[in-house]
C-alpha cells in the first residue's frame, strides 16, 4: 500500500507557493555559503555591502530574514568576485 508522501512545510500549513519560495531561498542561501568560504564575515560584510550581523543571519540559515531578491544579488556579488579572483565560475 502505498503511502501519500507529506511534506513538513504542509503540515505546518504553508501554501505550494510559500513552499516553492522558501525552497528556492534555502537553495540560494546554500550556494552563497559555498561561495562565501574562505571569506570571513568581516569580509562578507564588506564586500557585500552589509552589516556583520546580517552575515552572520545569512551563514547561520536565517533565510526568512532575506527577501529572494536580496539573495539573488549576494550570490551574483560573490559569483563575480570568485570569477574574478580566482579566474573559474564556481556556482552556475
Amino acid at each position: 500500500m502505498a503511502k501519500n508522501k507529506r511534506d513538513v512545510l504542509d503540515d505546518l500549513g504553508f501554501s505550494p507557493e510559500q513552499t516553492a519560495l522558501l525552497r528556492e531561498k534555502v537553495q540560494l542561501q546554500t550556494a552563497i555559503v559555498k561561495l562565501a568560504k574562505g571569506y570571513s564575515q568581516a569580509q562578507l560584510a564588506e564586500l557585500l555591502d552589509e552589516h556583520q550581523p546580517r552575515i552572520s543571519d545569512l551563514m547561520t540559515g536565517k533565510v526568512s530574514k532575506f527577501t529572494l531578491d536580496t539573495l539573488f544579488l549576494y550570490a551574483e556579488r560573490l559569483k563575480q568576485r570568485r570569477k574574478v579572483g580566482k579566474k573559474v565560475a564556481l556556482y552556475a
